[in-house]
């Protein structure tokens, strides 16, 4: 694997701060609260009052830790804050998110000036639903009896999400470190802004701020002919992703030195700036970009520090981003590799926004037959158009997942239809029955000229659903061909008690006929297959208990058949092997050459974490599924994104992976098995 080094160091002391008093004086964060209403909470130096009805601990998400408080929808729900500690506080600070995108939404905060409450803030429009995204900030007046109240009104399913709340005094800023933590981040064809470093400047104080002044990179001995077309450094203040960002000074370049000069001043807290890299169109997409950092200067003083570990970006293409040939979002990918080589990727296009079906939503498809290093352009696939005499929004099709036929080369391609219900939500609104006005459709299309033409739709389910069923579809990903021949697609279903189940479909006549296992384990929906050595099938599921479920129990639901799903048993690595934050993953099994010699691997992706779609990882089981070594795991996107991904084998020596990621809709990448099966993971 090429690769290219620009070492970004990152020079820094942490500062002495007794120019300087803490200037925080009260704290209060809930991971020490109990789950449920409550009307008083007063702890570290600030008391929390509600009446009855208005205020709860949410154990299941937070900032920092997995408790929140949640003003609870309805109108006018109120919280109030005193500082109780005798010290005036100058500001206060919390993070918020809104329960729920749905209208109406208004919170403001407002202070009490001795006679009346008087607003200090709007989060109206502010405070958006995710990852207590808003740090609101406000200035207190001077007032020894400082009271506080929050204000929300939404729906009744509504409400606010609040989090470490913190009263802090005036006093002059000092710097109290930088680092450059370990992040590993995609480098993109087709963006011109890519994250390769996150330097963090954290400082405290609130008067005479400093300025950050100077950031020097070293490149070292690269050549960045071919491969870096530029590089940049942008300040994003408190947002550690690099969105709006502030472009931060003029580049100076000195032989292997760049240096970055501006006056970029700083606030309380945490500071970030991240380097960033555009790529040149005919960079090699099987490439790293290592990173450190040099020096940076603030108010014209040096914090030097020993720079940490270098972190491998890996490069690859943008293949969907958000509003590309006038879509709004790109979603569940499946990849595939013909028996020609080529690469086939699915997914969904999703026209008008992001939601799930119902909506305007049709099958997309690419075709690479390099490996990966470049695509075809996007040709739609599946597209039900206005059938039945209803708009393109009520005959939706998507969360496809791909098939080849070892033996015939014949593609397929799974999705499930859904027919009407406007507006609604196709997971709750599909009801029992067989026809499309009652039931969600199991549909496939083929192709027989390795994706270059496909056939019309081809609608199975008849063939496979129990009328009492709510809901049945396909497993989002991709399926497989088992060693006798038969094709083998990951499903779902709810049965009539409305309870979602993973299963299995197959075909033991290349695709004529169709017929489908039980439920493997209930509440589980989007899974993947494979063959194992003794002829059985493993089906790797997500479980909807991970939601709630932190503990040592989380993770992918694991289940095997011999009889091609009519019966079903627990894995040794069910629940507890591979965590999940409740999310699809990607599962495949296939022959590789390793230092010489073939050797059959199990590879694993997921965003690998309990709390949240990040940290999307590559892990790979040299024994069949029965472990999964840290030492064999990668790191390929630190960042956050919608956490889907599927994988294949391009070669004896590489897999490709298309996911969802923290840079791009659909992110494709390619990667050594060599560099997986060594690991990242600090």
């Amino acid at each position: 694997m090429n690769k290219l080094l620009i070492i970004v160091a990152l020079v820094l002391t942490i500062a002495s701060c007794n120019k300087s008093e803490n200037p925080t004086i009260a704290t209060l964060g809930f991971e020490n609260c109990e789950p449920g209403d409550v009307t008083e909470i007063n702890e570290n130096g600030i008391q929390a009052l509600a009446a009855p009805g208005n205020i709860r601990i949410y154990p299941k998400k937070g900032k920092t830790t997995p408790n929140s408080l949640h003003i609870v929808g309805g109108e006018n729900k109120t919280l109030e804050l005193i500082n109780t500690t005798g010290k005036t506080a100058k500001y206060l600070s919390f993070f918020a998110e809104s329960w729920t995108s749905k209208p109406p939404f208004q919170f403001k905060v407002e202070v009490f000036d001795g006679v009346n409450w008087r607003k200090l803030y709007n989060g109206d429009e502010d405070v958006k639903t995710g990852n207590f995204s808003k740090e609101v900030f406000v200035t207190l007046p001077d007032t020894k009896a400082q009271r506080i109240r929050l204000t929300s009104t939404s729906a009744e399913s509504g409400g606010v999400l609040i989090d470490d709340i913190t009263f802090f005094s005036d006093e002059d800023m000092v710097i109290d470190s930088v680092s450059a933590p370990y992040r590993v981040y995609p480098v993109l064809k087709g963006k011109s802004i890519n994250p390769v470093l996150n330097i963090q400047v954290y400082s405290s104080g609130f008067s005479n701020a400093q300025k950050l002044e100077e950031i020097t990179l070293n490149t070292l001995e690269n050549d960045f002919s071919g491969t870096i077309k530029n590089v940049e450094v942008f300040y994003t203040g408190k947002n550690p992703q690099l969105i709006r960002p502030v472009s931060f000074g003029a580049k100076k370049s000195n032989g292997k030195t760049l240096s970055f000069n501006g006056s970029q001043e700083l606030t309380h807290g945490v500071n970030h700036f991240f380097v960033s890299c555009e790529l040149e169109e005919n960079a090699e997409i099987n490439s790293n970009v290592s990173v450190q950092c040099l020096s940076v200067k603030i108010n014209g003083k040096e914090y030097p520090v020993k720079a940490g570990v270098a972190a491998q970006n890996y490069l690859g293409i943008a293949l969907r981003q958000h509003n590309d040939d006038d879509v709004d979002t790109y979603r569940i990918p499946g990849l595939a590799t013909t028996n020609k080589g080529t690469l086939i990727g699915v997914y969904d296009i999703r026209y008008n926004s992001g939601v799930d079906l119902q909506e305007d939503v049709d099958v997309g498809m690419h075709r690479s037959t390099d490996s990966g290093k470049t695509w075809e352009p996007m040709k739609v696939i599946m597209d039900m158009k206005e059938w039945g005499g209803l708009p393109n929004d009520q005959n939706g099709i998507g969360d496809p997942s791909v098939l080849v036929d070892r033996e015939t080369n014949t593609i397929w391609v799974a999705a499930v239809w859904a027919y009407g219900h406007p507006g609604q939500r196709n997971w709750w609104a599909s009801r029992p029955g067989l026809e499309p006005k009652t039931t969600s459709q199991f549909v496939l299309v083929k192709s027989e000229d390795d994706g270059v033409t496909w056939s019309e739709p081809i609608n199975i389910t008849k063939q496979i659903k129990q009328p009492e069923w709510y809901l049945l579809l396909q497993g989002p990903g991709k399926g497989i061909t088992l060693k006798d021949g038969t094709l083998v697609f990951p499903a779902q279903f709810k049965d009539k008690n409305d309870m979602p189940h993973s299963t299995i479909i197959s075909s033991k006549d290349h695709g004529k006929n169709w017929t489908i296992g039980t439920g493997a384990k209930s509440n589980t929906t989007e899974a993947q297959v494979i063959e194992l050595n003794d002829g059985g099938l493993m089906l790797n599921m997500r479980d909807n208990r991970n939601g709630s479920d932190k503990s040592e129990t989380n993770g992918r639901a694991v289940a095997v058949t011999y009889d091609m799903g009519k019966t079903w048993k627990t894995h040794s690595t069910s629940n507890g092997a591979l965590q999940e934050p409740t999310c699809m993953a990607s599962l495949i099994k296939e022959e590789f050459i390793v230092d010489g010699e073939k050797k059959i691997l199990v590879l694993f992706s997921n965003p690998n974490s309990k709390f949240g779609r990040h940290h999307m990882t590559i892990k790979v089981s040299l024994d069949d599924g029965e472990t999964w070594p840290e030492k064999h795991q990668l790191l390929i996107d630190f960042g956050g994104g919608r956490g889907y991904s599927c994988m294949t084998k391009v070669d004896d020596k590489h897999v490709g992976i298309l996911y969802e990621g923290s840079q791009a809709d659909l992110i494709f990448q390619v990667f050594s098995v060599d560099d997986i099966l060594k690991g990242n993971l600090k």
